[in-house]
Order: C-alpha cells, then sequence, then structure tokens
C-alpha cells in the first residue's frame, strides 16, 4: 500500500509524466495520420495506386523499426546524464548519435534500393509491382533525413521538451497533404507521378522536418549550453558501440512486435477478401489507440532514466508507477470506446454489412487487449530507462513468436484434425495471447531490474 506521505509525490509525477506525454501523443497521433492522409490521396488516385502504397508503406515502416528503436537508446542516455549533473556530456553523445543515425539512415537506403528485386519472389501482384517500387524509389531518398531528425527528437524528449515532437509532426502533415496531392495527380508543371510522387512527396517531408529542427536546435537558447553544434567530432568507437549496444535490442524488440501484427495481416490475406479488409478496419482502429500508451510510456523511459541519473530509487519506482497509473487511465477509456462505439467507428469505413460486422466483433478483441497492450508498452519503456534492453528483447521474443504468433496461426487457420479454422477471431486471439504474456514477463522484468539498477550506477559513477 502506498505510503500516505508519498502520496503528494505520486500525484506531481502523475501530473509531471502527464505534461511530458501529451505532445508526444500527439505527436504520434500525426504520425499515425501520415499513413491516412496518403491512403486517402492513393486510394482517391486508383485501387492500383492504393494497393502499391498499401503494400510499399509495409515494406517501408516494417525494417523502419529497427532504426527507430535503435535510436531509442538515446532519451534513456541523455536523460541520465541531466539527472546525474553531467549536462556537458551530452553535446559529444548527441554528436554520436548524428553519425550512428546517418549510417542507420545510409543502410534502409540500401535496402529500400535493393527490396524491390524481392517483390516477384514475395508473391506481389504484377500489375501493382512498378507503383510499389516507384513509392520506395522515392521514400528512399527522405530515409537518412528521417533518422537524423529522430536523434535530434529524442535528445529533444530526452531532455524533457516534446513540444517540438509534436508542432514539427502536424507541420509535416500540412507540407505531406498538398504536396502528395500535387506529386501524385500532377497540376501545372508536376507531372503524374501516382505512387511515386507520394514517395517524393513523403522525402520532402522528412527534409524539411530534419532542417527544420535542426534550426530549432541551433537557435534555442533552452540548447544553447549543450553546444551542439560546437564542432564536427568524428565517429568514436567505443560511445557508438554503447549506443547499439543498448539500442539495438530496442530496434529488434519493436520489429518483432510490429511483425506480429504485419504477418497476422499476410496470413488473414489467405481467408479472403472480406476478412482482409474487417482486419485492416481493426488494425487501423487498434492502432491509433496505440499512440496514447506508446506516447506515455516514451514519457516514462525520460521520467525514469533522469531519476537514475539522480540515484533515487525512489524516485524511479515513483515515475514507473505514475506511467502505470496514466496507462490504466488512458487504456480503460479506449476499451470502453471500443466496446460502447464499435458499430459506429466501423460505419466511418465501410457500408459493406458484412465486412462491418466481422470488423465490429474484432474490435471487441481490440477492446480486450488494451490493457495488456497498454502495459506491456509502458514495461518496455520504463526498462529502457533503466537501460534494460537485452533480456526484454528475449522475453519479447518468446511472448509474441513463441506464443502469439504460433497460437494465433494454430486458432484462425486450423490444423487438420485436431483445431478447426476459426478465421480472423482465432488470429486475433493469438494478438491478446502475446500481448498478455509480453506484458506479464516485462512487468515482472521492471519490478526485478528495477531493483538493482541504482546500485550498479552508483557504481559506475
Amino acid at each position: 500500500m502506498t505510503n500516505p506521505s508519498h502520496a503528494p509525490r505520486l500525484v506531481a509525477e502523475v501530473r509531471s509524466s502527464a505534461i511530458l506525454a501529451a505532445p508526444l501523443v500527439a505527436g504520434h497521433l500525426s504520425t499515425g495520420l501520415i499513413g491516412f492522409v496518403d491512403s486517402v490521396i492513393a486510394g482517391h488516385h486508383g485501387t492500383t495506386t492504393l494497393a502499391s502504397v498499401a503494400v510499399g508503406t509495409a515494406l517501408f515502416w516494417l525494417p523502419m523499426m529497427v532504426p527507430m528503436g535503435t535510436l531509442m537508446a538515446l532519451p534513456p542516455a541523455v536523460s541520465q546524464l541531466d539527472g546525474a549533473g553531467r549536462r556537458h556530456e551530452i553535446g559529444a553523445l548527441f554528436r554520436q548519435a548524428l553519425w550512428l543515425a546517418a549510417m542507420l539512415g545510409l543502410g534502409m537506403f540500401v535496402f529500400l534500393s535493393l527490396v524491390g528485386l524481392a517483390l516477384a519472389p514475395m508473391g506481389i501482384a504484377a500489375d501493382i509491382r512498378p507503383g510499389t517500387l516507384a513509392f520506395l524509389h522515392g521514400i528512399r531518398w527522405g530515409v537518412p533525413a528521417l533518422t537524423l531528425y529522430l536523434a535530434m527528437r529524442y535528445l529533444s524528449d530526452g531532455l524533457h521538451w516534446t513540444v517540438p515532437t509534436m508542432l514539427l509532426g502536424f507541420g509535416g502533415l500540412l507540407v505531406l497533404v498538398p504536396l502528395g496531392y500535387v506529386m501524385t495527380f500532377g497540376i501545372g508543371a508536376f507531372p503524374e507521378l501516382g505512387a511515386g510522387g507520394l514517395g517524393i512527396a513523403s522525402a520532402v517531408m522528412m527534409w524539411g522536418q530534419a532542417l527544420a529542427f535542426a534550426t530549432y536546435l541551433w537557435r534555442s537558447r533552452r540548447f544553447a549550453d549543450l553546444a551542439l553544434f560546437e564542432r564536427l567530432d568524428p565517429p568514436h568507437g567505443p560511445i557508438l558501440r554503447q549506443l547499439l549496444g543498448n539500442g539495438l535490442p530496442i530496434g529488434v524488440t519493436v520489429a518483432m512486435e510490429g511483425s506480429l501484427f504485419i504477418v497476422t495481416a499476410l496470413l488473414i490475406g489467405h481467408l479472403g477478401a472480406v476478412p482482409v479488409a474487417a482486419h485492416q478496419i481493426a488494425i487501423n482502429v487498434a492502432s491509433l489507440c496505440f499512440m496514447i500508451p506508446l506516447g506515455l510510456a516514451e514519457a516514462t523511459t525520460v521520467r525514469v532514466g533522469h531519476a537514475l541519473g539522480r540515484g533515487s530509487r525512489h524516485a524511479m519506482r515513483r515515475a514507473a508507477l505514475a506511467g502505470y497509473l496514466l496507462v490504466l487511465c488512458t487504456q480503460l477509456v479506449s476499451a470502453m470506446v471500443l466496446l460502447l462505439g464499435r458499430h459506429a467507428i466501423v460505419g466511418l469505413y465501410t457500408h459493406d454489412t458484412v465486412v462491418a460486422a466481422l470488423a465490429a466483433s474484432l474490435l471487441l478483441y481490440a477492446a480486450a487487449f488494451q490493457f495488456p497492450d497498454g502495459i506491456q508498452v509502458l514495461s518496455a519503456g520504463a526498462l529502457r530507462g533503466l537501460k534494460d534492453t537485452r533480456v526484454p528483447m528475449a522475453l519479447a521474443a518468446i511472448a509474441y513468436w513463441g506464443i502469439g504468433m504460433p497460437l494465433g496461426a494454430a486458432l484462425g487457420l486450423g490444423i487438420p484434425g485436431l483445431v478447426p479454422a476459426s478465421g480472423p477471431r482465432g488470429m486475433w486471439l493469438g494478438l491478446i495471447a502475446g500481448l498478455t504474456v509480453a506484458a506479464t514477463l516485462l512487468a515482472w522484468r521492471f519490478a526485478h531490474s528495477s531493483r538493482i539498477r541504482v546500485d550498479e550506477t552508483h557504481a559506475a559513477q
């Protein structure tokens, strides 16, 4: 039971975490809306364009989760230095993070340049391959900007300043909507480029966000004492290895969770058009709901890391508890909205009664996994604040690919003579199982790791 004398501190921590998380949530929602904008523009251009962009987006974001997750090692590192009174070391760390971001961006550029060779072997329909390839070849030019932007964003987030994430997220939307339309349909001197034009517009948006963030960091008084761009440091192996050692397991963990949902969609694709359409509606709604606990998890990473840097076990656990309390409240609201408003929500997507009925039933499953989904992502964020990333990666592999995916495939597709096929509902039961196991294991890991991490930090200092 919480000591009554600690209640005011917990309330203050909840308030601080909520204020820190609000712009992050808004920023993630703006990112989610980018996919919505791409789909609307592509859909108005034509069915083939929409299909090309859908495949291209999946082939872009799934591997992109690895560099995104890897760079998530920066916020806890920055917040710990800040909390430990070693703010003067942040500038050098940031410059190394820029080198890491540039290398990751180059790797992604090469991947997107070559992935087109795999479209035919993957079974992608011949009529959408040209559009998919054009989209990927267009958006690849923005990848180096995206990884550099993430490094700058995570620096700012790690220093408890998340407003730029929100403003630049929605600013990117303001650029993408008109430019994406012009580049896709062609107006005046701009030729009609279809899916490729949408990829180019996305790349331009990414460079705009990166240059705007760099200008802000360079000119802002808030960051002046860090001397972020004072000099160009050469790559420093030990720091880069430390960032990679902490960050790469995060990237793999994020990719494992994301690929669970993508592979589920591919398996449901074997069941016919109606299940695919219903699943797409339900997963899109669930993804937007996920942006809220994701923002809270990133705020918790920063708060836990800052407390750890100060060497305060009580503050560290209070930061995590505040995150858990907030995520339980937000997930309760999301679950109730999905439970009570599922038919109205589905009505915004389709008027097909068969698709709507199945999608509405899947939203019941989405409501059921709101709590485990929120707890697992919050626990993962708290563990990142402790720089505990390798064991959580193994736990996520067990939960998602050792339990969730095999169970979902067995229930959804069936096992001849043993388990009857239950279609998308069975696949979603697998998602619930995987997320529930992940929530349990990661929460247990944080409870264990938080008991020893402060002592290790003191020893290192």
